[in-house]
């Protein structure tokens, strides 16, 4: 297993206030005075290299992390030691939410790029969610989103096509992008193609014969890790497609 995070002091200095991404992993309806409040808490930019894990599966909780930059991926490993990844982070979001109700963490997280988080304790945030309410609405929102993520998962793997589960995943990566205000038609893929395949439940081999096809349909092109979507609308009508022809 990659090395756990070095008790270091933060390396990046830019707190809730300055960061681009506050928005999308804090509330914005908060005071300066709550703000400096939530600094006080949260313990923002720490760098962890490519392979470096964040937290354990099985370990004591204690805190979120929010993604400052890079990418970060999570996943349980069986009694047979087989790997099973259950999520990819991008900057702006936050992990461990669902482990928020447990003792211990429910995956493993590690970075798939040389990354940095901030630190939220879940003891200091329980804390100050009591004295800010749109906090503690909040994080509400987010393990919603958090549960609504997981069910759509566990749905699509379950019902879904092949074809249909790698149009999904590319559409949601899209739809991410674009929250964060950057292009949702060109993105560079933070996961290799078998953390891809492993995460849809797909061979690698049919993952990259599916992306071909997709290409020859003119609806996206995949060089590398860099995408480039040329029709997004038609690679909503590939899901809905498959979804109708399951109705009929």
């Amino acid at each position: 297993m990659g090395q756990r995070i070095a008790s270091a002091p933060d390396v990046l200095t830019n707190d809730c206030t300055h960061c681009s991404l506050g928005k999308l992993c804090m509330p914005i309806a908060v005071s300066v005075e709550e703000m400096d409040r939530l600094n006080e808490v949260i313990h923002q930019g720490r760098v962890v290299d490519r392979g470096e894990h964040i937290f354990y599966q099985d370990e004591p909780f204690r805190s979120c992390y929010a993604v400052k930059s890079g990418s970060i991926k999570t996943y349980t490993v069986s009694e047979d030691g087989e790997e099973q990844i259950t999520g990819f982070y991008l900057p702006g979001e936050v992990l461990g939410l669902d482990s928020v109700t447990m003792d211990r963490y429910t995956s493993c997280a590690i970075a798939l790029e040389r990354s940095s988080v901030c630190e939220i304790p879940l003891n200091k945030l329980e804390e100050l969610a009591g004295q800010i309410p749109s906090l503690q609405h909040h994080f509400f929102q987010l393990m919603s989103q958090e549960i609504r993520g997981s069910r759509q998962l566990a749905v699509m793997l379950s019902r879904n096509s092949a074809e249909e589960r790698l149009a999904s995943m590319f559409i949601a990566l899209s739809k991410r992008h674009e929250r964060r205000h950057l292009s949702p038609y060109q993105f560079r893929l933070p996961m290799p193609r078998a953390d891809l395949g492993n995460y849809l439940g797909l061979a690698v081999e049919t993952v990259s014969r599916l992306l071909t096809r997709f290409s020859k349909m003119g609806l996206m092109d995949v060089k590398g890790r860099d995408v480039t979507i040329h029709d997004l609308e038609g690679l909503k009508e590939v899901v809905s497609h498959a979804t109708s022809c399951e109705r009929a």
